[in-house]
């Protein structure tokens, strides 16, 4: 199967295009996310990506624009359900690559991370896969998350310490006031 997998950083890319790509599927990424802030933290993670990238000899699509405004305006004033608005941005772009591209699905490496919220990425991803008549694969790739993590560390890729928005570093960061 010709998959395109929206990939939010190098380091949760790593379990499930291993298992993609052993189960003989043709993998193809692409980085597409204005969530992440700052844009320092952005160019980090994309850099990361393309050197990983380049040693596996995985094409890579990387979005050329950064709509940090687009992400903003879809949760502002609606943080405590900034997660839904931020896959619905992502995946709805990854759905329509994928159906321009000629791919037969598409999936997410956000669904290796024990941190998101898999029943809101798996409903987006299917209410798209009808929107853009081209399927969602929902795999729960959680068991390989510390396995991924185990393996980033030791190719020294450089891991993130939060989600990517401003929201989740202020959650990451911030001190807990008494």
């Amino acid at each position: 199967m010709k998959l395109l997998m929206h990939v939010c950083c190098g380091p949760c890319a790593l379990y499930p295009l291993q298992v993609l790509r052993d189960e003989g599927h043709e993998v193809h990424g692409y980085f597409f996310n204005p969530n992440i802030h700052p844009f320092s933290e952005y160019n980090r993670r994309r850099d990361a990506l393309k050197a990983y990238a380049d040693t596996e000899a995985w094409p890579v699509i990387y979005a050329r624009e950064y709509p940090v405004e687009e992400y903003f305006r879809r949760v502002a004033y609606r943080e405590t359900e900034r997660c839904s608005f931020c896959h619905l941005l992502r995946l709805e772009r990854a759905a329509g690559v994928a159906k321009r591209g000629g791919y037969d699905a598409f999936t997410t490496t956000l669904l290796v991370s024990p941190f998101q919220k898999h029943d809101t990425i798996r409903e987006v991803g299917e209410i798209l896969a009808g929107k853009y008549g081209i399927s969602f694969m929902y795999r729960d790739f959680r068991t390989g998350f510390k396995e991924g993590v185990k393996r980033s560390k030791e190719l020294g890729m450089y891991r993130q310490q939060y989600c990517g928005c401003v929201y989740s570093e202020k959650e990451r960061y911030a001190r807990k006031k008494n």
